[in-house]
């Protein structure tokens, strides 16, 4: 097994000054999903009768949308999905980076550093590139986007935005995380991974300033741990049409089986244990990567219960959940240390402890 070397920040020490979300205008009920669904797949006869539990067993009441349900309806290729996706990645873009900017007391041209995480289109200038100007952020940013994280981008573009903070203090950091996952749909596919993903995915995007200066919890520390063997475990296939689903393997087995031993090792290489984490906050892959959470990290009921929250409101929006899920955590009084963790590609699992 591999891991990455850890990464305990010390002074100055980076702080989540802000954290704040969006969504797409277009409202997925998963009811009128399921209907639309057996419609869309009913070519392919008793084999979507199958897979219908998959969808009433997400924990999903509603999720939503970069289009509208009717698109569904029809076939598209790389050049509807490509256009769409930068156009609704540069309206998410703009409505969440100025709602963390607001929130920290930032104008646009105090900000020195963008990260843009994404991994569900491709955007070549990418998304803080083509806003930069109109939305007024000095053309002397520094840039940095990343590609193929999926669902552990939020996470691991927490860490690198808090890495940056710590290499430029005084400086400000403004992380920006999209994820359009429902434009990867796939009409012509009776697999499981593709009913899967038509039963899970849903967008939306989060941001968030880090600086060293101010208020706001303080991101203490970082980690990855990628296990040998596992690159087909989850990502996309690329065809003609588009993005493909992959999801090879059973994630809840993997959470319940191996993820703990890797966090352990992120935090005895920190000289932390789970004795001095206080609270938890996960990016929710379904209910049964929730509950194979609980009982890895040995949880008690209703400590995740942000997660189910989350997860029946948006569904998963891949990279940006753990931060809606941060996000509401954060919402109410806390004070002690907080685990983040999210699992995506690699397959890697990706950590990030904080103070406050």
């Amino acid at each position: 097994m591999t891991a990455s070397a850890p990464s305990r920040f010390s002074s100055p020490s980076p702080r989540l000054s802000s954290l704040a979300t969006a969504v797409p205008p277009h409202v997925l009920e998963t009811a009128h999903v399921v209907k639309q669904a057996g419609r869309i797949f009913a070519r392919f006869g008793d084999d979507f009768e199958r897979m219908l539990p998959v969808f009433t067993n997400t924990g999903i009441d509603r999720r939503y949308s970069a289009c509208p349900s009717e698109w569904f309806d029809h076939a598209w290729g790389w050049p509807e999905r490509t256009q769409r996706f930068t156009v609704a990645a540069e309206t998410l873009f703009r409505e969440a980076s100025m709602r963390a900017l607001d929130e920290a007391g930032v104008a646009p041209s105090g900000v020195d550093a963008i990260v843009t995480v994404s991994s569900t289109g491709i955007a070549t200038p990418s998304i803080e590139a083509r806003v930069m100007s109109s939305m007024g952020f000095r053309d002397d940013v520094l840039r940095l986007p990343v590609f193929g994280l999926g669902c552990a981008g939020g996470v691991t573009g927490l860490a690198v935005a808090a890495r940056l903070a710590r290499a430029m203090p005084g400086k400000t950091i403004l992380l920006c995380v999209i994820e359009l996952c429902t434009l990867a749909f796939r009409r012509d596919e009776m697999t499981k991974s593709n009913i899967v993903a038509t039963a899970l995915f849903g967008d939306g995007a989060a941001a968030a300033v880090i600086r060293t200066s101010g208020s706001g919890p303080t991101i203490e520390c970082s980690g990855e741990h990628t296990w040998p063997g596992t690159v087909d475990v989850m990502g996309w296939r690329v065809d003609d049409e588009g993005f493909g689903a992959i999801f090879s393997r059973s994630i809840p087995d993997l959470v319940l089986n191996d993820l703990r031993k890797a966090a352990d090792a992120f935090l005895q290489r920190n000289a932390l244990t789970t004795a001095d984490v206080d609270h938890y906050s996960f990016h929710p892959g379904g209910t049964k990567v929730i509950q194979a959470l609980e009982t890895a990290f040995e949880l008690g009921q209703g400590r995740l219960a942000d997660e189910r929250a989350v997860l029946a409101g948006f569904g998963n929006m891949s990279a940006p959940t753990v931060l809606f899920v941060l996000q509401s955590a954060m919402s109410q009084p806390w004070t002690g240390r907080r685990f983040v963790g999210s699992l995506g590609p690699g397959f890697t699992a990706s950590f990030v402890t904080m103070t406050q």
